[in-house]
């Protein structure tokens, strides 16, 4: 999907939660699929840049002990 695409029922999906009392269920379940794979796609995300700022976090400590070990500090 490309990114004109992916706007277009981007805005559509926004437009139904705003006015999903009055939308078909067929609608409602557009919307639905398309939060859930944002939902897991967000998640997914969250995962690995948790999972990379704990490396950086580790890396840091390492290195500033080492330095710290080096000028006494």
């Amino acid at each position: 999907m490309d990114i004109t695409q992916n706007k277009i029922e981007s805005n559509k999906i926004v437009e139904i939660i705003k006015d999903y009392k009055s939308r078909s269920n067929k609608d409602l379940t557009l919307a639905m699929d398309f939060i859930q794979k944002d939902f897991e796609l967000t998640k997914e995300s969250i995962i690995k840049l948790t999972n990379h700022l704990d490396k950086l976090e580790s890396s840091y400590n390492t290195i500033l002990k080492e330095y710290q070990s080096r000028t006494n500090g």
